[in-house]
């Protein structure tokens, strides 16, 4: 052997050869054994069952052609629809109501009158009440119905009723607003309270304005209206946007100003995950994404966006009217035109999850990675 000749022992040899393939087939076995690691879902995990004899929840690849009837099924989430009243204006006069009380003075200038006194021109009856058939009591008259009638209507029924007795009577009447003829401004305002209706064509903006405003500590504020046994809604800024919104209150109506409390779940290969406020009346499909800061794009798979939705019980249909199982996965292709318009029509609900699954690209790079891992201790190995 030549002095400048390094001697292998064939048995180091030896060693390195079988350490180096036992490196390489620890890793390419690893690949497949364990979890790669990934922040989504694969599409086909979630999707799997749409094919399946008996699935557990149901699946519905979204398009332009099904969009309009996926629209009509019932809405869910704890938060019920928007919708409003429409707009109009009333008289600009207060309307008699039961529970109201009325104040009558009745001025007579004859002598020996039924209803002065001798020493007086004029009798005064306050706080009548208007009682729930909508009358007041008035001597000899008995009962007069005022319900429904404005004050000066009221007078001249009252003064009427009166000409056969007394001619020359002539009445004034004030009506003073009880609960029937009041609105209440429950919360959400600086001053909330009990506000009488000054006329028949007291809007809800005027209320809320000398209710001393919406708090500013209100975030996304709506405005409630209970009225009788129905409910309306409406977002404080599209209120306040329009004229056309601004309602003209009656009697016994209850306003309150609330935080609109409706979210959505983001998840998988989007730009954040996390809950997400509605920050506008509606969120279609597309607008959630944008709020997400869209795809993930070396990760984010654009032909699996997922929309999970849970329904009651009592919107599920077998008529195709709605959905026919409880839990329903509508999924989206937004790599394509068709996909991006129907995406734009979908309207997000409270509690949907959206989720974006992830590339099955990401899977190919996350197992060559690991690969050249493998491939790099080998060759330290090698190398030792």
């Amino acid at each position: 052997m030549s002095a400048g000749t390094r001697h292998v022992d064939p048995i180091t040899i030896s060693a390195r050869s079988i350490l180096r393939h036992a490196v390489l087939g620890l890793a390419l076995v690893a690949i497949p054994a364990c979890s790669l690691p990934r922040g989504a879902a694969l599409t086909n995990e979630i999707v799997k069952e749409e094919n399946a004899q008996s699935p557990t929840y149901q699946v519905i690849r979204v398009s332009r052609a099904n969009v309009p009837a996926i629209s009509t099924w019932p809405e869910t989430g704890t938060s019920e629809a928007f919708h409003w009243p429409q707009a109009s204006n009333g008289p600009q006069s207060a309307i008699i109501r039961a529970g109201d009380k009325v104040d009558l003075a009745i001025w007579d200038n004859q002598e020996n009158s039924l209803l002065t006194q001798a020493d007086g021109k004029s009798v005064t009856m306050q706080g009548l009440t208007v009682s729930p058939s909508g009358t007041i009591f008035v001597p000899y008259l008995e009962e007069v119905v005022v319900n429904g009638q404005t004050p000066a209507q009221a007078r001249r029924e009252v003064q009427n009723r009166l000409a056969s007795i007394v001619p020359s009577a002539q009445v004034q009447l004030e009506l003073q607003p009880g609960q029937n003829n009041s609105v209440n401004l429950v919360s959400g305002v600086a001053q909330p309270g009990s506000f009488p209706l000054p006329d028949r064509n007291y809007k809800i903006l005027s209320l809320i304005a000398q209710g001393g405003g919406i708090a500013p500590t209100l975030r996304n504020p709506q405005v409630q209206l209970q009225r009788g046994n129905a409910t309306y809604r409406i977002r404080a800024d599209r209120l306040f946007d329009s004229g056309a919104h601004n309602i003209t209150l009656r009697g016994g109506d209850s306003v309150m100003v609330l935080e609109d409390k409706r979210y959505f779940t983001a998840f998988g290969a989007t730009g954040s995950e996390e809950l997400i406020r509605f920050e506008q009346e509606k969120i279609t499909a597309l607008e959630a994404l944008s709020i997400l800061g869209g795809l993930s794009e070396n990760r984010a798979n654009p032909k699996g966006v997922l929309v999970l939705r849970d329904y009651p019980a009592s919107a599920l249909r077998s008529d195709g009217t709605g959905p026919s199982k409880p839990q329903v996965v509508f999924a989206f292709d937004v790599s394509s035109a068709d996909g991006l318009f129907a995406a734009r029509k979908f309207q997000i609900q409270p509690e949907d999850t959206v989720m974006a699954t992830e590339s099955t690209v990401t899977s190919v790079r996350t197992i060559l990675s690991l690969v050249g891992s493998a491939f790099g201790v080998a060759s330290s190995v090698q190398n030792y």
